[in-house]
């Protein structure tokens, strides 16, 4: 992509109402666009970052044998009310239409699913089976603040999984967790994230989050010293000792939370009347699991964890692109290696713009491309580039001829 065809500009200064880092550099650099309080509109650079998270989410889910849908994001009041939630649910949009029907702006979809997968599902034959979406929810917070680690509007994966034994939804559940940790690796935040003991409310002892340490974080947890698992704030005040280990050493910590997932077990498929047969004709009541990771908070904690006073730093496995490409003095040399970078597969930003080298300079670590690549009149009489690496700043010097091949390595270990 050449930068003149990108009509939204970078800004050089933070909006002045935002205070966390997610906020200010996102809007800074152009990925997002703040409509209301919790309200963001994805712009073109933010979208690819949004969909790259997207991909890597959907690639583990579907190797966990999980089949993927979308379902409505309006919900009628009936369904609510079955699981007694529209009376009990304080963060929930509700409207009317101009008939006096009553919806719900979907927040989360166990309402929906349990009776969608009922009406196909009826023999103990199709089980297990579990389905997802990525889809945009909706909560009536009160408190939407912090970019995009608290918003009213937002992008969500939900995993639904349906099962006939606690012994195999407990399976699946583990199964989870490791697609989670990889997940989270891929999106360059796994070093600092644990799995957490939080409540398992009235349908489990202990559910689980995600929480990935953080200052910009408001949860607290508390990592157990021994094992490093770790217990949320809430559950802290109930259990003395790590649940996993036994040892009562912690560490006190500020995290974001990413991910959830909980063992509903009938929570909900008991409401709805979901029960099946088993080989020997007895009816058993459908157990099921929820995991849940939200995607605007993934990509605003990658930002609160790669940034510098400069912009922000990308990871390559999410960068909108891996090469901001600059030429200094000729811009038919600067094409002519957009065209060749393009034609190689890498992904290419091409400063095109007429502005001074400074403000090109400034842009391309704002915007925080892992690789940036100067051309200049200097450099190509002795046949080179300047390569130089966003998050160490460190610049090479490479021959022309061997610059793809250094590029790709680069990309590797970014």
């Amino acid at each position: 992509m050449r930068f003149t065809n990108i009509v939204f500009k970078t800004e050089k200064q933070a909006p002045k109402e935002e205070v966390s880092i997610n906020a200010q550099l996102l809007q800074r650099a152009s990925f997002v666009d703040k409509l209301n309080s919790g309200i963001y509109t994805f712009l073109p650079l933010g979208f690819k970052v949004l969909k790259k998270i997207e991909n890597i989410i959907r690639e583990e889910m579907n190797l966990l044998g999980s089949q993927e849908i979308l379902m409505p994001a309006l919900h009628p009041k009936q369904y609510w009310q079955t699981t007694n939630r529209w009376e009990t649910m304080d963060d929930l949009y509700k409207l009317k239409d101009q008939s006096n029907r009553e919806f719900a702006l979907g927040p989360t979809h166990e309402e929906i699913v349990v009776p969608l997968i009922k009406k196909f599902v009826q023999s103990y034959k199709d089980f297990p089976f579990s389905i997802y979406q990525i889809q945009t929810k909706f909560r009536a917070e009160l408190r939407a603040k912090s970019g995009l680690l608290r918003g009213r509007e937002f992008v969500m994966k939900d995993l639904y999984s349906f099962h006939l034994t606690e012994e195999d939804l407990d399976n699946f559940y583990e199964k989870v967790k490791k697609s989670y940790f990889s997940i989270f690796k891929k999106l360059g935040i796994g070093e600092e994230t644990y799995l957490t003991f939080a409540s398992g409310g009235s349908f489990s002892k202990f559910s689980h989050e995600f929480q990935t340490l953080s200052e910009a974080g408001e949860d607290i947890i508390f990592i157990c010293q021994n094992c490093h698992q770790a217990i949320n704030k809430e559950i802290k005040k109930e259990v003395e000792r790590c649940p996993n280990c036994s040892s009562n050493k912690f560490k006190k910590a500020k995290s974001i939370e990413v991910g959830n997932i909980f063992k509903l077990k009938d929570k909900f498929t008991r409401p709805f009347n979901f029960f099946v047969k088993d080989k020997d004709g007895r009816e058993k009541i459908v157990l099921m699991g929820c995991y849940g990771i939200g995607l605007n908070r993934c990509l605003g904690t990658i930002v609160e964890k790669n940034h510098d006073e400069k912009g922000i730093i990308w990871p390559t496995s999410v960068a909108p692109f891996e090469i901001y490409l600059i030429s200094l003095d000729s811009k038919k040399e600067g094409e002519d290696l957009y065209q060749q970078l393009t034609k190689n597969n890498f992904e290419v930003l091409y400063d095109d713009r007429e502005e001074s080298a400074g403000v090109k300079f400034a842009d391309a670590d704002l915007v925080g491309i892992p690789l940036r690549i100067v051309l200049s009149k200097k450099l190509k009489e002795k046949g080179q580039i300047e390569i130089k690496i966003r998050k160490t700043g460190e610049i090479k010097i490479v021959n022309q001829k061997d610059s793809l091949k250094v590029l790709k390595n680069l990309l590797k270990y970014l």
